[in-house]
């Protein structure tokens, strides 16, 4: 696991290339403290540097890996877990390795022989970026689900890519502008989608994606290389889809534990995680768990703890709680925001955990993925008419148009309609893609003829990768932490795209097909008890400890200064809220997280720690 940043055209001054690029690579060293390198080429003005966390053959693995040839160049953020296939095939091919079992090194021989074309071939998370000397290209390229980020800059023939948003922001030259679309659809989703960032002419490298960049030339294009498709297969029996479905956990869960260094597992109770558990355990050996707990009002409704401690008996874990009074995460909040890169208003919990088990190893396995493949929240439900699916099962697609959508989608399933939008943004909304448009997009080019599967795609190419994976990817990686996710195994994915929408998930059993693949492996309580989640006391906490924060962000006369929102936004939500009057929890949230993202990268608040108190952001 790596963090990579790389530069190509900026400048034929090696001294300030090489300047631009250790301060790149310096911004993301908890990504891989363990060692670090640099490759250049003045010639052609290109450069790549990495920070390496060491996880699979430790002393063979380092990069920038160059070909003997001095052809090939490569930098890699990720794993390859059928890296012990692809090597026996290139062998067979007579391909000779100087490593003893280095994924790196397979990754650059198939690279090497295949070029873009070997990306499909490919299983597990990566971002990597291929410099070819002869050809004179850049391949940038980024793993099928988007579990590995990656950002890239291109202005006047000259480009710059990274891991993360903070190794780009400094370069002199990129300009510190808020990308419209990209507020406007972070004010209803919470998170910024899609392949714009939050920053005006910075763009992320979309899932199963790659660029390829003429260095001569000084221009690139992108190409899509993989996409989720739907294909309902008939053929097999009812009955034997939960066997298929343990059977490719099993085998995801295995080749996701490729390590050489030890393993443990978040494990919060419910479905998923303890699937992995169960799995994990079953390949041999003593497995580490570490569960989350919150101590307050209501706790018993949805403290999953017991249900952690059950799982954690049954395969004889080495098993750690964490609990915590929930006000304890505001004191990360800032060093949250700082690792996020990008305004986020989701949830936060994972951050304790990620910081525990980064204590004692290396590498998380995570249960992320398995709500989208095989449940999708029941967001569908609505769409299908409700209770009418019950009876006439996945409806077709084709009788939801924008309206349908707009009532039984956006709206009832995110935070700020766009109609109310317009109102608290200075320019009104004015030129942009409405959130439902663009979401309305997805499900529309989705070619399958019903609703369950649509909404999948919707899922697996916004919330999964731009929410969920980013969040999961940049909290384990600000503790120098790999976090893994079998779930999105190239086969487990590719089974639950085969299964037909009615077998894979039902309104009254959201997640059945699941639970009847993994009861063998888990205590009976958990197949009996409903999916629970820890909800945030944000309300209270910004009437409370924030309350200055927010009073202080999100004031007027700060609105009106900034130049992005309307009064409006303070006299409709935010004041009725601290006042008790209403509840705006979550649209209060989203503007506060966004400006407390705004004064650390926009208006320059780095020279406090990443982990000061968000009074002191408040207050600069």
């Amino acid at each position: 696991m790596c963090g990579i940043v790389g530069l190509c055209g900026y400048a034929s001054d090696g001294d300030r290339l090489a300047q631009h690029l250790e301060r790149m690579n310096a911004s993301q060293v908890h990504r891989g403290p363990d060692d670090h390198g640099v490759f250049t080429d003045p010639d052609a003005a290109v450069a790549l540097a990495m920070q390496r966390l060491a996880i699979i053959d430790v002393a063979g693995g380092a990069q920038p890996m160059v070909s003997a040839d001095g052809r090939y160049a490569l930098v890699f953020n990720g794993e390859i877990f059928n890296a012990p296939a692809l090597r026996a095939d290139l062998e067979a091919a007579g391909v000779a390795f100087v490593s003893d079992h280095s994924d790196t090194e397979v990754l650059l021989r198939l690279l090497m022989r295949d070029g873009a074309a070997a990306l499909p071939h490919l299983n597990g998370m990566f971002a990597l970026a291929l410099y070819d000397r002869t050809a004179g290209t850049l391949l940038l390229a980024r793993d099928r689900m988007g579990i590995k980020p990656l950002y890239w800059t291109a202005e006047s023939g000259r480009l710059a890519f990274a891991s993360e948003l903070k190794s780009l922001i400094d370069l002199p030259w990129l300009r510190r502008e808020i990308d419209r679309q990209s507020l406007y659809h972070y004010l209803t989703l919470q998170f910024v989608p899609g392949a714009d960032s939050i920053l005006a002419g910075v763009h992320r490298l979309q899932p199963g994606h790659s660029l390829t960049w003429d260095v001569a030339a000084r221009q690139g294009h992108v190409e899509r290389w993989w996409r989720p498709v739907h294909r309902p297969d008939d053929t097999v029996a009812p009955g034997d889809w939960p066997a298929l479905v343990r059977e490719t956990l099993a085998g995801a869960v295995k080749g996701w534990s490729q390590s050489d260094v030890p393993i443990a597992c978040s494990l919060s109770g419910g479905l998923d995680s303890s699937a992995i558990v169960g799995l994990l355990a079953e390949t041999g050996g003593r497995v580490q768990t570490v569960s989350l707990g919150f101590t307050g009002a209501g706790e018993a409704d949805w403290n999953e703890l017991t249900h952690a401690r059950l799982v954690a008996q049954r395969y004889g874990t080495d098993h750690s709680e964490i609990v915590l009074e929930p006000e304890a995460l505001l004191d990360d909040l800032t060093a949250m925001v700082y690792s996020l890169d990008e305004p986020y208003g989701g949830g936060l919990p994972s951050w304790s955990v990620f910081e525990r088990m980064s204590r004692t190893v290396k590498v998380a396995m995570t249960g992320s993925g398995g709500d989208e493949l095989f449940g999708n929240y029941g967001r569908w439900t609505a769409l299908e008419g409700g209770r009418l699916a019950r009876i006439a099962g996945p409806r077709r697609a084709n009788g939801v148009d924008m309206a349908r959508f707009t009532r039984d989608f956006t709206d009832r399933y995110f935070y700020f309609p766009d109609a109310d939008k317009r109102a608290v943004l200075a320019d009104a909304g004015a030129g942009m893609t409405t959130t439902t448009e663009w979401l309305f997009g997805h499900y529309d080019a989705t070619p399958s003829p019903n609703v369950r599967d649509r909404v999948a795609a919707i899922d697996f190419t916004t919330q999964l990768p731009d929410e969920f994976l980013a969040m999961t990817d940049r909290f384990s990686m600000a503790h120098s932490l790999e976090a893994r996710t079998p779930f999105l195994d190239n086969a487990m994915v590719d089974l639950a795209l085969r299964i037909p929408a009615a077998a894979r998930t039902r309104p009254t059993d959201l997640k059945g097909l699941l639970r009847r693949a993994v009861a063998p492996l888990l205590p009976e309580p958990l197949l009996t008890a409903p999916k629970r989640g820890f909800v945030i006391p944000l309300g209270a906490w910004m009437r409370g400890r924030l309350r200055p924060v927010v009073e202080r962000l999100l004031a007027p006369e700060r609105l009106a200064e900034q130049g992005l929102f309307t009064a409006t936004l303070h006299g409709r939500w935010v004041r009725p809220h601290l006042s008790g009057e209403a509840d705006h929890t979550r649209t209060v949230w989203a503007a506060l997280m966004f400006q407390l993202w705004h004064r650390r990268f926009i208006e320059g608040a780095v020279g406090l720690p990443a982990a000061a108190p968000a009074e002191a952001l408040a207050e600069l």
